[in-house]
């Protein structure tokens, strides 16, 4: 079988994708799977042997249409046996039929996509995200792939060790779209941290760096319980690999999370105004992090506005309520 996947999305729609790669791979060894996903989120490449080539589709950039056209020509060129497109646009149906691909699969937007797709599948957005996208080669296969799998080892653990990653998007943030914590509070979690006796390992990506500065000159306890990982990991496997050597993960609802739910490392996640039921496995092993703020909308990113409010009474999460969340 050679296997056409289309995702849009960044790099945790990415990795919540995996699951449904992996049961079409162990439902035909021999396939050849190709991903359509957008530029930035292509390092999804080095978690996993499942993808064999990327088509890269910047259908977020000025020339949206183009890139779309290039698309079709590439499915046309790549003579592909079945082709399974996650989104709920529409007009996805008729963009799979423009493939000639002649088995196609995508989610039930309506009678168009009844008629033209092989199989319209029922959309369920309430469910984990890695199920919602799994439903889609339910057509195909009996196998059932619940959570992420990456190709990294397991690690040896580092005694006693918290690893923390703020995870702030830039793009998010211009956006107007507020997820995590401020940086005062990621400083004083360290200190506690560290009062405690924990080992604690700091790590980002390149748009924490405004956040790991203010971090690293509101930290008052300097000891060899402190390591600074920041720009030590120049991949998403280098990041992968010191998760799974940390004892336990504070992060965001953003793309590392996926990676520590893959890599089996104990999880706990500030979440604010986006659906943790949606985001993270019904799992001891991922545990939310959630103020108690009442409010009559939340979650509301993404299932009421398409930014946070200005209140953020969600995030108004202390550094003491993150350690007494891991010690409990």
């Amino acid at each position: 079988m050679n296997i056409l996947a289309i995702n849009f999305g960044g790099i945790g729609d990415e990795i919540f994708f995996l699951p449904a790669l992996i049961s079409l791979k162990k439902e035909f060894p021999e396939s050849k799977i190709t991903l359509a996903l957008e530029p930035r989120s292509k390092s999804v490449k080095d978690l996993t042997d499942i993808i064999d080539d990327l088509f890269l589709i910047d259908v977020k950039g000025k020339n949206k249409y183009a890139e779309l056209l290039k698309l079709v020509y590439l499915a046309r060129k790549g003579h592909f046996d079945m082709v399974f497109s996650s989104g709920g646009n529409k007009f996805i149906s008729i963009l799979l039929t423009l493939t000639g691909i002649k088995q196609r699969y995508g989610y039930d937007t309506g009678k168009l996509s009844r008629i033209l797709l092989t199989k319209a599948v029922p959309l369920n957005k309430n469910q984990y995200a890695c199920a919602m996208y799994h439903d889609l080669v339910t057509p195909v296969t009996n196998h059932k792939t619940y959570l992420p799998e990456i190709n990294v080892e397991q690690q040896e653990k580092i005694p006693n060790s918290v690893l923390i990653h703020p995870g702030v998007s830039k793009m998010s943030v211009q956006k107007g779209m507020v997820k995590t914590v401020t940086a005062d509070v990621w400083a004083q979690t360290v200190d506690l941290l560290i009062e405690k006796g924990k080992h604690v390992i700091l790590a980002g990506g390149p748009d924490d760096k405004e956040v790991i500065e203010t971090i690293l000159s509101h930290i008052t306890l300097h000891s060899s319980l402190f390591t600074n990982c920041y720009g030590k990991t120049k991949s998403l496997k280098d990041l992968a690999v010191l998760i799974g050597k940390a004892e336990k993960f504070i992060c965001s609802d953003s793309a590392p999370l996926h990676v520590a739910v893959a890599m089996g490392t104990k999880t706990y996640v500030i979440f604010g105004p986006t659906d943790d039921k949606k985001l993270i496995p019904q799992s001891e092993n991922v545990i939310a992090i959630k103020a108690s703020d009442n409010c009559p909308i939340k979650p509301c990113l993404w299932e009421h506005r398409q930014t946070t409010c200005e209140k953020l009474d969600c995030l108004k999460i202390t550094a003491q309520d993150i350690v007494n969340k891991i010690q409990s």
